[in-house]
């Protein structure tokens, strides 16, 4: 998107690389700068279409494309009404023609094509269906309410993770400096042998070690979409089918079918002086 570029003002990206460029339910572009100046009280008229728009209304352009953003941005509009689900309808068919009576207002809206009679035709359908839309919208609201409360449940759950292996770790680092205070204690107090006390310490270390390496990782008691599971919803699954055993690979040397006389040996190669002109 190095080529952006405000309709009005002509300022590019590469020249202000902080450029901004904003678009309203129109469809075309404008920079940050511009629309602060030709909407300075608060509404105004597109310098291209000449359509009446609010300052209110501008957000910041996503897709380089102005018929793109226009297109996603009714389409969010009309969604927000027509929000009915493949359950409110008692035929697969019904529920598709639904689905193209909203991609016909959605083509007709981006590409201004009788905008009077869809917007009435909307208009008609949310008096027809404010009860199910209502409903729609409630039922999205739960729908969402439910998938954060399984994201945070599930932020929960990798935070106590990450605990409990941080607890580990500094566990084994202050048993192996009990170890080294206690290696040295002893040799400062022991008459016995040096080298045989730090071998028996040195084999204690090594144990630590190997136990650090491997750290017991806690168990996940349930799926990322929170339906838990046990041991007991594991025995409903059958075992894997053993597959049956042939017999045991035998090499069996490579016969090769010529087509014609038998090609001469390397001995024949070399007595006949084929190879002489190769160093």
């Amino acid at each position: 998107m190095d080529d952006q570029v405000c309709p009005r003002c002509k300022t590019t990206k590469y020249r202000n690389p902080s450029l901004k460029l904003m678009v309203n339910v129109c469809g075309h572009t404008l920079c940050e700068s511009c629309v602060d100046l030709l909407f300075l009280k608060g509404s105004g008229s597109c310098p291209e279409c000449n359509v009446p728009l609010r300052r209110s209304n501008f957000r910041i352009q996503l897709f380089e494309d102005p018929m793109v953003e226009k297109e996603v941005n009714i389409r969010k509009r009309i969604l927000r009404d027509y929000n009915k689900k493949e359950d409110d309808f008692e035929t697969l068919e019904e529920y598709n023609n639904y689905l193209e009576e909203i991609e016909t207002i959605v083509f007709n809206l981006s590409n201004d094509i009788d905008v009077v009679n869809t917007n009435k035709r909307i208009e008609q359908y949310k008096k027809e269906n404010r009860e199910i839309i209502t409903k729609n919208k409630s039922r999205v609201g739960r729908e969402e309410y439910e998938l954060d409360e399984l994201i945070e449940e599930e932020k929960q759950l990798e935070d106590e993770r990450r605990k409990q292996l941080q607890q580990i770790e500094q566990e084994n680092k202050k048993k192996k400096l009990r170890e080294k205070e206690a290696l040295i204690d002893e040799l400062m107090s022991s008459h016995q042998n040096a080298a045989e006390i730090v071998s028996v310490y040195a084999k204690k270390a090594e144990q630590i070690q190997e136990e650090a390496k491997v750290v017991p990782v806690p168990k996940a008691t349930q799926f990322s979409t929170g339906i838990k599971f046990s041991r007991g919803g594991q025995q409903g699954f059958l075992p894997v089918p053993k597959l049956d055993e042939g017999p045991l690979y035998s090499y069996k040397p490579l016969l090769k079918i010529f087509d014609g006389p038998e090609p001469p040996s390397e001995e024949e190669i070399i007595s006949s002086g084929y190879i002489k002109h190769i160093r």
